[in-house]
């Protein structure tokens, strides 16, 4: 493979392995919550992290763009005391994978923590153990098979995330162009034989990933 399709694969692997350890980290505290916790708004808040499985990635892509771009709610903050902003950066690549691959994180691990038995919880209060315990002894360890169908979809989908990350990290040759974003740059352009031979990898790689998170949410039943 020539160096610039290298260059996206590497990238690509860069950018879905970051996003996929944030989601990891934040999804499993956030479906923790949504699963464990009763409270006002719950489901409203429930209905916020998926929005992002439904809304069109040039949607997401904008309110991106509106809290993180140079003139944005969060994006203004940072620039006017580092100088810098994360527009046009593979970072950009990692946030806008990061926000649409969450959803499948806290619906798939949320799912497994309440499939837990609570007999098993309770017994475990019942033996002196706190909630903190109780959740990395007992409650984790039973939720593996989802977390890890969750982590698995998490990371495919951030491998081909396109839209929201053309938007906020834009498409430069050699910085930002991702696989997604390669595929269409090379179609665009009529080269098709190197459009051909991603596609195949990436749908190998995305029939891959999507047989081994079946398998684990299959053993979930």
């Amino acid at each position: 493979m020539e160096s610039s399709v290298l260059f996206s694969l590497r990238l690509s692997l860069q950018v879905a392995s970051v996003a996929t350890l944030f989601v990891m980290l934040i999804g499993i505290l956030i479906a923790y919550i949504l699963a464990r916790r009763d409270f006002k708004g719950k489901e409203f808040l429930d209905m916020l992290f998926t929005l992002p499985l439904v809304l069109p990635p040039t949607v997401m892509g904008y309110y991106l763009i509106v809290i993180f771009g140079r003139n944005g709610v969060i994006g203004r903050l940072i620039y006017e005391r580092t100088g810098w902003s994360i527009m046009f950066t593979w970072y950009a690549a990692a946030l806008a994978s990061f926000v649409v691959a969450l959803p499948l994180m806290i619906k798939t691990t949320r799912a497994g923590i309440e499939s837990v038995d609570r007999n098993l919880i309770n017994a475990s209060y019942t033996l002196g153990h706190s909630e903190l315990e109780t959740a990395i002894k007992v409650i984790l360890p039973l939720s593996k098979k989802g977390i890890i169908a969750g982590t698995v979809l998490s990371f495919a989908r951030a491998m081909g995330e396109f839209g929201a990350t053309l938007m906020i990290a834009g498409n430069i040759p050699g910085k930002t162009d991702t696989m997604p974003i390669a595929i269409y740059t090379y179609a665009s352009s009529g080269d098709w034989s190197k459009a051909n031979n991603m596609v195949i990898f990436f749908t190998l790689i995305s029939g891959l990933f999507l047989y081994i998170a079946n398998r684990f949410s299959k053993r979930m039943v």
